[in-house]
């Protein structure tokens, strides 16, 4: 299971996810109120995503992400998409 929490407003096909959510690639998410991400891979993360667990840290070392420096605080302007 990786979990990630946003910093910025994400849109994958049809679904928008919004900063400061939390989303995970496990479905049913086994935490209230994480959203799942249909296919959440390293190829298909995007930028602002912080690691929340071991494996989403490993995800996003596979990722073009790997090196990102990502802000602490969500600022309601990256939540808008």
């Amino acid at each position: 299971m990786s979990r990630f929490r946003l910093t910025q407003s994400i849109v994958v096909g049809a679904t928008k996810f919004i900063g400061g959510e939390i989303v995970t690639d496990v479905q049913p998410p086994s935490v209230a109120g994480d959203r799942y991400w249909s296919g959440l891979t390293a190829a298909t993360m995007a930028a602002g995503m912080v690691p929340l667990d071991s494996a989403a840290t490993t995800m996003k070392s596979a990722s073009a992400f790997a090196n990102e420096n990502v802000p602490n605080v969500v600022l309601g302007v990256h939540s808008i998409g």
